[in-house]
């Protein structure tokens, strides 16, 4: 462990953290952290189930005096959200996070962090191997896939728990107490594609340096789409330049708002340097209209040479163009319960050209089960109007807030006398697993929380490192005093 951050643990919180972030554990590729907990559960002697998902469940008994107390469930997820900077050579499959501490914050080397939802697994494995921890019985629940669409949680059988009460640890700011969250499905378009051989010059387009971030936490703050910007660059560059479509990419993660993509496009070799100057007067409006939401926004154009090349025909062209172009994103609806919230939205998250099919991947979110459906049937609608296909890959319930919750206010009385403020309850818009728990434990009381990140699902995400172990204290105190 960086010796800096081990100055700063506390309990061994940071510690946990540290030979977490050692393994790779992107979404799909947890086998090995998976058996991580599996190994710890052996060393503390104790029980443990860990599925064909993946998923792990460990139980710590009761201390005494506190047999006769509900159980409560620990749950967080395994996985992370693999970013990095273009040009970093980092390997999610094989390397792990390189920490740093940047005064108070935790964060990576050019790479996601991965505190979420590493710092829940950190929390738990810290607290089962306190051993002079007063609690009731504990079920720490740990899922795997989370990230692409709750697939750990989907398959997890809790016909064997016993908890009453369940705290979920995938929260990313300390003093709020979650208490509902949007629903949400992961929807995919292909459209089939037919190519032509042309000669004449490929040019690579790049757009880059946008924000990017979370497609639940930050659609509300008006995160430019790469894929989207890309496809009115393309609609506005057809006005006076001529060009066919090699290849076209963007994002990496449904859930997380592209910052960057590209497009290969053929050209006449004599109009390279005219194409060129439309594309620098194009950007140049975009960069004045974005200059407070995306300071950082850039561009860039290469001579990738002459030859022979397969650009999709014009009309495969037209039509994808228009489905880009026409395709939502963003906020769709605003609550109308709670102010700020929002209600609905969806995000096209991955994009890209193949030999005969372009693929396009968005992340629909949303409190009303009916609106998220609605959105959904929209872009299969669009995308069959042109010739495609739709399929619906994955969908998970929203956390419907609960009118009568012992435990929230357990968590806000402890809250209040442990820090001299109130505890702020809110809904979220960005999904948990917490919906699915519910269905598979009727009549469980849910709260989530969690300490102060930001920048969630990109490279510049950062954990608050004092707000980390003040949310680990106080768990302590939530497990130690008595409910009953």
């Amino acid at each position: 462990m960086d010796k800096r951050l081990e100055e700063l643990d506390y309990k061994g919180i940071f510690k946990y953290f540290s030979e977490i972030s050692a393994i790779p554990r992107g979404s799909g590729n947890e086998g090995e952290i998976s058996e991580y907990l599996v190994s710890f559960a052996k060393t503390h002697n104790l029980e443990y189930n860990k599925d064909s998902a993946n998923n792990v469940i460990i139980i710590k008994e009761a201390t005494p005096g506190y047999e006769n107390e509900p159980t409560i469930m620990l749950q967080g997820h395994m996985d992370m959200v693999c970013e990095k900077r273009k040009e970093h050579t980092h390997d999610f499959l094989k390397d792990g996070i390189k920490l740093i501490v940047d005064g108070d914050f935790l964060r990576a080397d050019g790479t996601t962090l991965g505190a979420d939802n590493g710092i829940a697994m950190a929390y738990i494995l810290a607290l089962l191997s306190d051993n002079n921890l007063k609690h009731p019985r504990i079920e720490a629940v740990i899922t795997s896939d989370e990230e692409v669409g709750m697939n750990g949680a989907k398959a997890l059988d809790m016909s064997t728990l016993k908890a009453k009460y369940m705290i979920n640890l995938d929260s990313e700011e300390e003093g709020y107490l979650l208490a509902s969250c949007a629903g949400g499905l992961t929807g995919t378009i292909t459209l089939p594609l037919k190519r032509v051989r042309n000669n004449g010059k490929k040019i690579k387009v790049s757009i880059g340096g946008l924000k990017g971030g979370h497609s639940g936490m930050d659609i509300v703050n008006n995160r430019t789409n790469a894929n989207k910007l890309l496809a009115r660059l393309l609609f506005d560059l057809r006005e006076n330049s001529s060009y066919g479509v090699i290849h076209m990419e963007g994002g990496y993660k449904d859930n997380v708002i592209p910052r960057e993509a590209f497009a290969e496009l053929l050209i006449d070799s004599k109009m390279y340097n005219e194409i060129s100057a439309n594309i620098d007067k194009i950007m140049q409006i975009y960069k004045d209209e974005l200059i407070s939401s995306e300071p950082e926004l850039k561009y860039s154009v290469e001579d990738m040479g002459d030859g022979e090349f397969s650009p999709i025909d014009s009309v495969s062209f037209e039509k994808l163009l228009f489905l880009l172009v026409q395709i939502p994103y963003g906020v769709q609806v605003m609550s109308s319960d709670i102010e700020g919230l929002v209600e609905s939205s969806l995000n096209l998250g991955i994009f890209r050209l193949e030999e005969e099919e372009a693929v396009i991947c968005n992340s629909v979110r949303s409190s009303k089960g009916s609106y998220k459906h609605y959105i959904s049937n929209k872009l299969e609608y669009l995308g069959n109007f042109l010739g495609g296909e739709y399929i619906l890959r994955s969908e998970y319930p929203a956390w419907e807030y609960k009118n009568d919750s012992k435990l929230r206010e357990h968590l806000q009385k402890q809250y209040k006398e442990m820090f001299g403020k109130e505890m702020k309850v809110e809904a979220i818009h960005a999904g948990l697993e917490c919906g699915l728990i519910a269905e598979k434990m009727p009549g469980i009381d849910i709260v989530s929380i969690g300490p102060d990140m930001s920048r969630v699902h990109t490279i510049d995400e950062c954990l608050e490192i004092p707000s980390a172990v003040w949310v680990y204290k106080f768990l302590e105190r939530i497990l130690e005093v008595k409910m009953s």
